[in-house]
């Protein structure tokens, strides 16, 4: 009985953080979400064989690690600094045919690592291929030479993405005057994206009242 109620507790603590954090299952999309499933089915497994540990003492472990995934969430999503210290941020890999050498050797990718991902999105000419950038989780996106859509936002919960700024040759202040023309202030920016040569903002929800 007691190991039935210790895995009905870690069931419905994972429905309860999936729907906390939004998401639809348990694949992870950043490193804080491959650490929440390590450590949390390490604290399930651990724990729900060992009669040592009562059921409360469980719960409580359970509740505690659910609070910090929770509070974490939040932090990253409001303070970049955490969000950049905790999932990383993208590298520029190629910029305009030419290798990063130093920023591959930074993440530990060797020229084979790094010709197996370009061949592995189909491409084999480094000298094709305008920019090449790693992401948080490790996949490689990559824009050709006359692209008419860059694949990454220009703005995110309110804070400028500057590699973005760079992969279409604009400074920040091109980013700020375009947004003074709509009179909108960047805080209230949910999503900017830069298609086509213009830029799509998605604003925060009014306020009710």
């Amino acid at each position: 009985m007691p190991i039935a109620i210790k895995l009905t507790l870690g069931i419905i603590t994972l429905v309860i953080q999936i729907n906390l954090t939004g998401k639809g299952n348990l694949a992870p999309t950043s490193v804080l979400d491959q650490i929440q499933n390590y450590v949390l089915g390490g604290i399930i497994g651990g724990v729900i064989y060992n009669p040592q540990i009562t059921i409360l003492q469980y719960l409580i472990v359970l509740l505690i690690w659910t609070l910090l995934t929770v509070t974490l969430k939040y932090l990253k999503e409001h303070i970049p600094l955490i969000k950049q210290f905790v999932d990383g941020k993208p590298v520029i890999l190629i910029s305009n045919g030419e290798i990063n050498v130093s920023a591959c050797l930074k993440l530990g990718l060797s020229a084979n690592d790094l010709m197996f991902k370009l061949r592995s999105a189909g491409y084999s000419d480094t000298k094709s291929i305008k920019r090449a950038v790693q992401e948080q989780n490790g996949q490689l996106t990559i824009i050709q030479y006359g692209e008419a859509s860059v694949k990454f936002p220009l703005i995110t919960n309110g804070v400028i993405v500057e590699e973005t700024l760079l992969l279409i040759d604009q400074p920040e202040s091109w980013l700020l005057a375009e947004l003074a023309k709509q009179s909108i202030a960047l805080s209230d920016v949910y999503l900017g994206e830069y298609v086509h040569g213009k830029l799509q903002l998605t604003l925060y929800p009014k306020p009710a009242g």
